[in-house]
Formats: C-alpha cells, structure tokens, sequence
C-alpha cells in the first residue's frame, strides 16, 4: 500500500485538493520561470500518481501535531477528569515540563499515517469507485461519500496508537507505563492484542461520518471565501477552510471523543459498550449537558488550529510537489 511506502521513511528519519469535487489529475506544480520547482514526474515515479496525497497528508499531519500536541494533553485533561482549563493546566505544571511531550510518539506516528490514509485513500477510493459504477448513473456525491467512509474505516486500524497515547497522557499510569513501546509490550502481554483496539467503536462511529462531511464540505465551503489572487491568499483561504471544519466537526463529534478517552483510560477489564460508557460518563457529571463538553471549547480552539494546518499545509505541498 501506497502508505506503507510512506510511512516508514518518514518515520525512520523523525499524521484533495479543495477544489476536488471530482478526481483529479495530476497537478501542476508552482513555477519560476515556467519550470516546476520539482523535476516532472519525480513525485509520481517513486510513489505512483496518486503517491503525492499520502505523502503530503503525512507530511502536513506530522507538523500539525508538533505545534498542538500541548493543547492536546490539556484537553485530555478535560475529557478524561471533566476539569475547568485552569485545573488541567495546573496538573501539567505539576507533571513538569520533562512530561509535557510524554506520549508525543503515538499521536505523531499514528496521525501522520492516518492523515496519509484519509487523503491518500480517499482519492484511490474515489478513482475506483468512479471508473467502476461511475457510467451506471450512479451520482458522484454518492461514490465520493462512500469513498471518504471508508478511508475513515480503514484509519481505524491505527487505533492501537490513540490507546496508547490515552494511556501516556494520563498522569495515574504515569508510574505503570514508560515509553510508546512498553505500554504496547505491557498491554499485549498482559491482556493481549485485543487490548489494543479498546475504545474502536466511537473511532469508528467517529471517523467514517467526519470523513464525508470533511471532503463533501470542503469545496463547498472555499467557494464561498473570497477569490484568493495570489499563493499567500490561496494559503489562507485553505486554512480558514479546513479550520472552520475540523472546529466544526470537532464540536459535532465531541461526546464521542469524550466515550473514547473514557474506555481507553481502561486497563484490562471487561470491555463496555458505548452507551454504557456514556451513561457512566453522564451520570458522573449530574447529567449536565455542559459538563458533558466540558472541554469542547478549547477542542474547537485546537481543531481550528490543527485542521487549518492541516489543510493549508496539505494543499501547498500539492502544489509544492
């Protein structure tokens, strides 16, 4: 797979176009001079023609996570205690800054890989889908959405990481797990591989949905900004973009993030079902509504940032490339 390819490189060495509102071919690339800033066909040889989404998905996902991975422990923090921001910053200064980036390596091998799949395998399943029913009348809406659920399945096979980052990033396991691969040695050894995947249900009920909404909005949405006439107005017109969506969808999806954090705090133990787990979770917070998003907030605030990085990131290096 084209992410395999990817992936292990770039790992060894450190997680669609908006306008794709039908499969793509090959973009140009900036010029100077009228000459690409790359070789032709340089990106397309080592990683086929459609190779280019999973690298740039990978790329722009790994620098995403480098500048929010602190926003991300602190709204953690949130999720898993139902604390005010104060309190969950204050923990983290108690943990130290030598814990700060503790549990850095899950999220960044895990969101760059499923960055690459979600763009990289949502432009091969629509490709496929297209030339397969596309001349029974089937409606293009309808292959690109199937096509962007099921990218978001398949990212759930990663969920292995986000247990073990729920895990690191929890200050009552900071003296049961040491590193990315002790806690895996640790769960699979003690509980086994099934251990892993705890908490795969609200990733699964959460990422195919998104998915769809994410691309099926995109384009939509950057029609309505205003015509970008140079490559800093494009630059940012992708970040207001895939900013406002990842805010949006993050808000959406919250309470399923709020399931998941909960389930994968677990260690061995029966597993629970979702809505036992949010009933659990409800229940402990006096059935409030807003206790229930305690934290969705700063979550919008880190998905607006986070996803128009992403975006923004993921279109110049298409171009770039």
């Amino acid at each position: 797979m084209y992410w395999l390819q990817i992936w292990l490189p770039l790992m060894a060495v450190s997680t669609m176009d908006s306008e794709s509102t039908r499969t793509p071919p090959p973009r140009a690339g900036l010029t100077k001079g009228g000459s690409s800033l790359l070789p032709a066909g340089v990106l397309s040889a080592k990683f086929g023609p459609q190779g280019k989404h999973y690298v740039c998905g990978s790329m722009a996902a790994f620098t995403n996570i480098l500048v929010t991975f602190p926003i991300q422990k602190v709204l953690f923090r949130q999720q898993l205690h139902g604390v005010l921001v104060a309190e969950a910053v204050q923990q983290l200064q108690r943990d130290g800054l030598r814990n700060l980036y503790r549990g850095l390596l899950p999220p960044l091998l895990q969101k760059s890989t499923t960055v690459a799949i979600m763009f990289g395998l949502y432009e091969d399943f629509s490709r496929v889908l297209h030339d397969r029913v596309g001349g029974c009348g089937t409606p293009e809406l309808a292959t690109r959405s199937f096509a962007a659920a099921l990218a978001g399945t398949a990212e759930a096979v990663l969920t292995p990481f986000e247990r073990v980052q729920t895990l690191l990033q929890d200050h009552r396991h900071h003296g049961r797990f040491n590193n990315t691969a002790h806690t895996f040695r640790t769960l699979v050894t003690e509980h086994g591989v099934r251990e892993c995947y705890r908490g795969l249900v609200p990733i699964l009920l959460r990422n195919g949905p998104s998915n769809v909404l994410f691309f099926g909005l995109r384009g939509p949405i950057k029609e309505l900004l205003p015509e970008a006439t140079n490559k800093a107005g494009h630059l940012v017109n992708d970040f207001v973009c895939g900013g406002v969506l990842g805010a949006a969808l993050g808000i959406l999806f919250y309470p399923l993030n709020v399931v998941k954090s909960r389930a994968q705090s677990q260690v061995g133990g029966a597993f629970q079902p979702c809505r036992e787990v949010l009933l659990t979770v409800w229940t402990e917070r006096g059935g409030s509504v807003a206790m229930l998003f305690r934290g969705a907030h700063l979550n919008y605030h880190r998905s607006l940032i986070s996803w128009g990085i992403i975006n923004a990131t993921y279109e110049l290096l298409l171009k770039l490339l």
